[in-house]
């Protein structure tokens, strides 16, 4: 039994809708129901976006989304970033693939994002730094977080 986890990682028009359903279903699970945050998840952006998961078992364990400059965020950004199994490394590969995915598929050179300000050491430990004073964003407290190439 493989548990290695497996990347997958698609434009929104290549997800299948069994793809689409699960990736909004866990999203809401952990952002909605497990957080108790009521805000609109689909917002829109998903259409421009790159989706990446990660399975073990065929079970999402991680997931992310990357946008182009210009949708969600005024440069490169991701969001989403989710992991349903935690202390097992699956939010750090996440992060990797998605800064990848964000070099690769839209030439980013600064990627900004929007992190829930617990997570914060979480976000430094993959190279991005705090940008932004702390501000409420869906009745959570969140920084924005820059990472820049090197």
């Amino acid at each position: 039994m493989n548990n290695d986890p497996l990347l997958h990682k698609k434009a929104f028009q290549e997800l299948t809708t069994e793809e689409l359903y699960e990736l909004l279903r866990v999203r809401s699970e952990v952002f909605v129901v497990e957080q108790n945050c009521v805000y609109q998840d689909m917002d829109g952006d998903d259409q421009q976006a790159v989706h990446l998961w990660l399975t073990v078992q065929d079970k999402i364990v991680a997931l992310a989304r990357v946008c182009p400059e210009g949708t969600h965020m005024k440069e490169v950004s991701i969001g989403r970033v989710i992991t349903t199994e935690r202390t097992k490394g699956y939010g750090k590969q996440i992060m990797t693939h998605a800064i990848d995915a964000a070099i690769e598929h839209f030439g980013a050179t600064v990627i900004e994002i929007e992190a829930q300000e617990y997570a914060k050491g979480f976000y430094e430990s993959a190279g991005f730094r705090q940008s932004s004073d702390t501000f409420m964003l869906d009745g959570i407290p969140h920084i924005k977080m820059t990472w820049m190439k090197e």
